[in-house]
């Protein structure tokens, strides 16, 4: 869907992060904040997301996809990283947002419109490098070394990945 914003000089498609907060807008509210720390890109509590106004936007993006996943996967206070629990609920929150954003089927779309490394897979699915990286960790820890999806062999070879089409 193509959402479009008004501007005095005319009209502008909106950026992708803009896009997540009007599709979830209806879940959570979502506010840019100036954290004290810079190590702060983000957090969720109580159906509010605030996230580091300081963050360049394919970061942001990266950053509202997690805090989202901890609206949807997560419960309770997860600020003791020691806990067993709320490492899990960290990682369920990961994992939504690498397959809101990028996901199998965004990796082989990307596949088909050409992108050769993985700075164009990053720059055509909107994320930082290091994002769509932890991504790629993510699914190879998940999958294993390959999975098959459609007439697609997607293998993952931690920080890379290839993509094979079956004909």
């Amino acid at each position: 869907m193509i959402i479009w914003k008004h501007e005095r000089k005319g009209v502008r498609k909106l950026t992708k992060y803009e896009e997540i907060i009007c599709e979830y807008e209806q879940d959570v509210d979502v506010v840019e904040y100036n954290f004290s720390s810079d190590n702060i890109k983000g957090l969720y509590s109580d159906g509010v997301v605030a996230i580091n106004y300081k963050l360049a936007t394919n970061e942001k993006i990266g950053t509202i996809a997690e805090e989202l996943g901890h609206h949807f996967t997560s419960c309770g206070n997860l600020i003791d990283v020691h806990s067993t629990s709320n490492r899990k609920q960290e990682l369920r929150a990961r994992l939504w947002g690498y397959n809101k954003l990028i996901g199998l089927c965004g990796l082989i779309d990307a596949f088909e419109h050409h992108c050769q490394n993985m700075y164009d897979i990053a720059d055509y699915l909107n994320v930082t490098t290091d994002y769509l990286k932890e991504a790629i960790h993510a699914y190879q820890n998940k999958y294993g070394n390959y999975v098959e999806l459609d007439n697609y062999i997607i293998q993952f070879n931690y920080p890379s990945i290839g993509i094979i089409k079956n004909i």
